[in-house]
């Protein structure tokens, strides 16, 4: 009797030790106890850049609001390819973050063959900022509207150069999508960086360049470069008198550079609301968007759907340009 006691004894004990675990397991699990170490938030590029600059005006104020550090851990190289693989292939349980752009995430595809799959591997949080470009010319170019730009290159086929970073870059991607709505023959020079490419256009040695707003509009207001319309869906603050390239006669033409949070595909429902929730009382601050302004950004929320079905229409945009463009995945 004593020893059916005593067995019962310890097989309750054991019971109570395996309840213990489980509801153990449970609030570590528990969306109220996320996050309970810091949040490592991959960037695709070095520091001192645009993605730089975004990721370190959020990461305090999310730590403010989750109570652990959020750690920008900036993997750069291979056209941001390293940081998107690093999260594609992470422990899915929200601990490791992409800072996504957006020509890593819809042109890299149709650049390289990539071991991951954007689409199956990672999941759209939010879609937090985007700017744009400007269509500038030097100049020396008798032309001083879109249309007349236009007029010149068809009578001057392949005469006029136009800068870029290099293939895949915003700069040559709008460049290529401005040629192939409007038919004209502009031979593309590409340039180590976005800083070099810019200088080349500054000083004519191309006439033509699609740069971003904060790095060219001081060289517009100082006469030194014409500023023909812009690539977003609207036209910039401080440039209200540019014409977007859509209201040019080109219905639809939109490039945008943007920025969003992604996380392993299978990381659960409960963590990356917790990532969206939070995420997005940080872009309603006055203060972040003020700061994105000076950035020549601007707060631009896309929800899960929303930022997916951005990539997906991207993507296919992006391959179908460069397909025309003659480039193959290497």
């Amino acid at each position: 009797m004593a020893r059916q006691s005593i067995f019962r004894g310890v097989v309750m004990a054991g019971m109570g030790i395996a309840v213990l675990a489980v509801s153990g397991t449970a609030a570590a699990a528990s969306p109220s106890r996320y996050p309970e170490r810091p949040v490592r938030l991959l960037l695709p590029f070095p520091p001192g850049g645009g993605s730089d600059a975004v990721a370190r005006l959020i990461t305090p104020k999310l730590h403010d609001a989750l109570g652990q550090p959020w750690v920008v851990d900036n993997r750069g190289g291979a056209a941001g390819n390293i940081a998107a693989e690093l999260v594609a292939t992470a422990e899915p349980d929200g601990y490791t973050v992409l800072l996504g752009f957006s020509t890593t995430l819809t042109v890299n595809p149709s650049l390289y063959k990539l071991p991951f799959s954007v689409t199956k591997d990672l999941r759209p949080v939010l879609n937090i900022t985007a700017g744009q470009y400007m269509l500038l010319l030097h100049p020396s170019v008798k032309a001083n509207t879109i249309k007349e730009l236009i007029e010149f290159a068809k009578a001057n086929p392949g005469k006029l150069n136009y800068a870029s970073a290099g293939i895949g870059s915003p700069l040559y991607l709008s460049a290529e999508l401005f040629k192939r709505r409007a038919g004209v023959n502009i031979v593309h020079v590409p340039y180590k960086g976005g800083g070099p490419a810019a200088a080349a256009v500054f000083s004519g040695e191309a006439q033509v360049g699609f740069l971003s707003l904060p790095s060219s509009f001081p060289h517009v207001k100082a006469g030194r470069l014409k500023a023909l319309g812009v690539t977003g869906p609207k036209r910039a603050n401080v440039a209200p008198d540019v014409p977007t390239i859509a209201e040019s006669g080109f219905p639809g033409f939109e490039v945008t550079s943007w920025y969003g949070l992604l996380v392993p595909a299978k990381t659960p429902d409960r963590i990356a609301r917790i990532i969206h929730d939070e995420t997005l009382k940080v872009m309603q601050m006055p203060d972040v968007r003020e700061r994105l302004e000076r950035l020549g950004l601007w707060v631009d929320i896309r929800g899960p759907k929303e930022f997916a079905e951005r990539i997906r229409n991207e993507t296919a945009m992006w391959a179908e340009v460069l397909k025309a463009a003659g480039i193959k995945p290497k």
